[in-house]
């Protein structure tokens, strides 16, 4: 049995645990052709009542792969494991190469053509919020450390010289598809979601008709892939050819 963990929990739907599943099977198989004995399956429970702790995880000494957040990078996890790279966004609308934003969602019935269609992203990837629509909302966010749910979206207020007390309230949901629900059924206004979220969104959650795209917060790097502090500089340097040859890495990523 390997030694090491591997996890890919921030895209990992239920409805996509398949694609999840071979995107791995493709990595352990180039890890594994670079002497690297990669665990045979990803980690999606870590605590005895079977529940999983993504912070646990993620500053395990064991970790060999896995992808997290710039927010909690940002808080301190950075200084307990070492950057393997960045993914594409490119195929997900708010995203471009590394980069990704999130989309500012509201029931469609709030949204200023009552539903005839979606704010599109900017191009210039620069952020675009409609205060008049979000003030005195009550706001969904997955969690307070998330960069795309409730950090971009504060340092882009501020930015226009506002704030997050731009909101009337805040509902801390647990994930980004549990905003998206909380918004559509009412107990919540509004929701930033990242462009990848928000796209899984739109395939698998019935809610998400529910919504408008009324705006978008500007691009930012995307979520990054991990591994523990305490690895070799040649096992990094294994970790980013082998996600680099199973197409996981965006072009000309050099971390």
């Amino acid at each position: 049995m390997s030694r090491f963990i591997a996890a890919l929990p921030m895209y990992d739907w239920p409805e996509v645990r398949s694609e999840v599943d071979a995107q791995w099977a493709q990595l352990k198989d180039a890890l594994r052709r670079r002497g690297i004995d990669a665990p045979e399956a990803l980690t999606r429970q870590n605590r005895p009542a079977g529940e999983f702790d993504p912070d646990a995880l993620w500053r395990d000494p064991a970790l060999l792969f896995a992808q997290t957040c710039w927010g909690p990078m940002g808080l301190g996890l950075g200084n307990h494991v070492q950057v393997i790279g960045q993914p594409d966004y490119s195929a997900f609308e708010g995203g471009l190469g590394e980069f990704y934003s999130s989309a500012v969602v509201m029931r469609r019935a709030s949204s200023p053509d009552n539903g005839a269609g979606d704010a599109p992203a900017p191009p210039d990837g620069r952020a675009m919020l409609p205060l008049h629509l979000l003030r005195g909302g009550r706001l969904a966010f997955n969690s307070p450390d998330s960069m795309s749910g409730i950090l971009a979206l504060t340092g882009d207020l501020e930015a226009m010289g506002e704030g997050i007390g731009i909101f009337a309230g805040h509902v801390a949901s647990g994930g980004h598809r549990a905003s998206i629900v909380a918004v559509a059924q009412g107990r919540a206004d509004v929701a930033a979601i990242d462009c990848r979220s928000w796209a899984m969104a739109r395939r698998f959650e019935p809610a998400a008709r529910e919504l408008a795209v009324v705006g978008w917060t500007g691009r930012r790097k995307g979520l990054p892939y991990i591994c523990a502090e305490n690895l070799p500089p040649q096992t990094v340097a294994a970790l980013r050819e082998a996600a680099a040859e199973a197409g996981m890495l965006a072009a000309g990523d050099g971390a």
